[in-house]
């Protein structure tokens, strides 16, 4: 598929996440009407792999309402979050007034990010749950990723897993709860279309644009372009807890998130990974 192809498609993504936004914002999924609490979309290994945040610089990649940006900059961060959804990028600003958290929000595509970001550059980059599969083309984002970071620095991701990406979605009335392989673990196979008026959230039902399109990436797609961008894979962690509860028969567990009593198998990765210096990024 050519690039001109993968710039069509985000920008019917764009479209789709600028109609979600709203949805979203009256979801009590996110349950922004309450407390903000950021903090509980971060699995606690998340802030091991991490470490001592505070004063350093952090971009946070598809960060939609910049919930987790919030929590990014509450460890101490000078945090700035970078979405293509311009009005994500407005609500992300006002729950960070709202919050008090001072961050800077870019509205860009992320192949587009060195660009909109001018010479800054960043000591972490974070990004996940949910966002590289609605990219098309994971080489060119690690290039874009490594010259984002200054040398030595970390990108990290926290993403779900292929295998939860893989398997159907909650079961409809009548249907058994058995979890069934309904989709690609592994990429190459071209976009999957999606015309939904409903997202993951509860809430109203999507208006306007309806269309979107996602892309699987194995484990081994992800790891591959990074490397090949110039960077180090320092851990890499899989987890079978989610922060809500995507089937009936999910337990809760002490952390607060939610694990499938069995089969236990992993439905979220961390992976952490270093820009090696003296190497020059490309894109």
């Amino acid at each position: 598929m050519s690039t001109d192809e993968h710039a069509r498609l985000m920008r019917a993504n764009q479209a789709n996440w600028d109609a979600r936004t709203p949805v979203h914002l009256a979801s009590r999924f996110y349950g922004l009407d309450q407390d903000l609490d950021p903090a509980r979309w971060f699995a606690p290994f998340e802030w091991a792999d991490l470490g001592d945040l505070a004063g350093r610089d952090v971009l946070h990649l598809q960060c939609h309402l910049g919930t987790e940006t919030i929590a990014l900059a509450r460890r101490g961060a000078r945090a700035v979050g970078l979405d293509f959804s311009a009005a994500s990028v407005t609500a992300a600003r006002d729950l960070a007034a709202k919050a008090g958290a001072d961050i800077d929000y870019v509205e860009a595509n992320v192949y587009d990010a060195v660009a909109a970001l001018g010479r800054e550059r960043f000591d972490v980059v974070y990004t996940g749950k949910g966002a590289l599969c609605y990219l098309p083309d994971l080489e060119r984002w690690a290039g874009v990723v490594a010259e984002l970071l200054r040398p030595g620095g970390l990108l990290y991701i926290v993403e779900f897993h292929p295998l939860l990406n893989s398997l159907g979605p909650k079961p409809a009335p009548g249907e058994g709860p058995e979890l069934l392989l309904l989709h690609d673990y592994l990429g190459g196979g071209g976009p999957v279309h999606r015309d939904a008026t409903r997202t993951y959230t509860d809430g109203p039902a999507v208006e306007g644009a309806t269309d979107s399109f996602e892309w699987m990436h194995g484990i081994g797609d992800v790891v591959t372009a990074l490397t090949e961008a110039g960077l180090t894979v320092q851990r890499l962690r899989e987890s079978d807890e989610l922060p809500w509860q995507r089937w009936p028969q999910m337990v809760r567990t002490p952390s607060g998130w939610w694990r499938l009593p069995e089969p236990r198998i992993p439905l979220l990765y961390g992976l952490l990974a270093t820009r090696r210096t003296g190497v020059v990024p490309s894109r």
